[in-house]
């Protein structure tokens, strides 16, 4: 099997994380599969938080004295390099919030409350894919029961691609919104935001995108796209991108960001207050009311300069290689099926399957005792399960300090799973 494509300097990347020298109880080694759920930490993203809390903690925009200046710098540098890691045309577009799914219904939710060209009605479609994690699905739902609009989606085909055949149908004149992911959580594909947005902008729609599971693994230009093909909107969280929980995400266009009302009132998100009325601030801190994650924010700014410093190219270039040569090892496993592309150039890391005859629980379990951390279950993706006609499914899901003798302990440990419950050949 093929491993050419991996990150050169693997090894010297795995000392950066200290959680993966671990031993679990009954004396094996982690093999940490499970990084699509949540990825590892390097020691200069804990070190940096650390050394925030230790030497720089004040609150930010509010104090004025040495500690609240360090801290509203540290915080502010993070928006920097936030910005600098997907290409924002400008800094203040660049919305913190506590992870992807509130990013996402903060678009959501001041979308039900916009006026004027944003307002959606009756006789409004907002359309999204069958593939989308609950998070992409849920906020839509609430939006349109709202405001009277209508909820349409793109379909699945066998093999796990978006059904593109009626798009013509699905993204017309009355199509207000187009949201979907990058790259699937479930079914690792790889969607084609650039040709979609490029549809939904003719047709004058907003196009949202999903980007939790793309941010880590693709390199992401915003200013080099096409305008025609540059999302409004997009959304990532933290903790996928080697850095802390508790932070995610928005960018959006200053366009559209000026024209949305505020999320949430309070503290920072205000020009002025009387008892009549108020008036807001500009972007970003219309949006980010109250004290914000202000030290997760500042291990976010490490994490994505470790992700740059290693280069998002040779991340992906990495990914592909891993994958490619665990959908290869998942070949070797009687009565495994993967579900979604067989192609690692059409996917992520994330690479769901079933194995005849044993419950995705009871694999994850199994492969648990031998060290080697998966997730089981519908993984926030129901409907694209029901789609395959499955209830629930396990996911392994590498990056970039995964290794191929870590792809070679799962394959072993996946065929101990069939060898425990006693599964013959066929």
């Amino acid at each position: 099997m093929s491993i050419a494509g991996l990150l050169p300097q693997l090894e010297v990347v795995r000392k950066d994380f200290p959680i993966l020298e671990r031993t679990l109880a009954g004396g094996m080694p982690l093999v940490y599969l499970d990084s699509a759920n949540t990825s590892q930490k390097p020691q200069c993203v804990i070190d940096t938080m650390v050394d925030h809390l230790e030497r720089h903690n004040a609150n930010v925009a509010r104090a004025m004295h040495q500690l609240g200046a360090e801290s509203s710098e540290a915080f502010e540098a993070a928006r920097d390099k936030v910005a600098s890691f997907i290409g924002a045309p400008s800094r203040d577009e660049v919305i913190f919030t506590k992870n992807a799914s509130e990013a996402l219904n903060l678009v959501a939710n001041t979308l039900a409350w916009a006026r004027g060209d944003l307002a959606l009605g009756e006789g409004d479609v907002v359309v999204t894919t069958e593939m989308e994690h609950h998070s992409n699905i849920v906020p839509w739902q609430l939006l349109t029961q709202r405001t009277g609009a209508t909820l349409r989606w793109f379909g699945l085909t066998e093999d796990g691609h978006l059904d593109l055949s009626d798009i013509d149908e699905l993204i017309t004149e009355r199509t207000k919104l187009v949201t979907l992911t990058w790259v699937s959580n479930m079914l690792g594909t790889i969607n084609p935001v650039a040709a979609i947005t490029r549809r939904a902008h003719e047709v004058g729609a907003l196009v949202v995108v999903d980007a939790s599971q793309a941010a880590p693994q693709l390199p992401i230009d915003l200013a080099a796209m096409p305008v025609e093909e540059r999302p409004d909107l997009l959304a990532f969280t933290g903790h996928k991108v080697v850095g802390p929980t508790g932070i995610g995400v928005l960018w959006g266009s200053r366009a559209v960001l000026d024209e949305l009302p505020p999320f949430l009132g309070g503290g920072e998100m205000i020009a002025t207050v009387a008892m009549e009325r108020s008036t807001y601030a500009g972007i970003p801190h219309k949006f980010e009311a109250g004290t914000p994650p202000i030290v997760e924010a500042v291990g976010l700014g490490a994490a994505v300069d470790y992700l740059s410093d290693l280069g998002m190219q040779h991340v992906h270039a990495h990914e592909q290689a891993i994958t490619a040569y665990a959908l290869e090892g998942l070949a070797t496993v009687p009565g495994l099926t993967v579900l979604g592309p067989l192609d690692a150039a059409q996917r992520g890391g994330a690479i769901s399957f079933e194995i005849e005859g044993v419950h995705p629980h009871d694999v994850a379990q199994v492969l648990d005792s031998r060290g080697v951390a998966v997730r089981a279950g519908h993984h926030c993706a129901k409907p694209a399960h029901a789609r395959f006609g499955v209830q629930s499914s396990t996911r392994m899901s590498s990056y970039l300090y995964t290794t191929p003798g870590e792809i070679d302990a799962l394959v072993e440990a996946l065929e101990y799973t069939r060898s425990y419950f006693r599964l013959g050949d066929s």
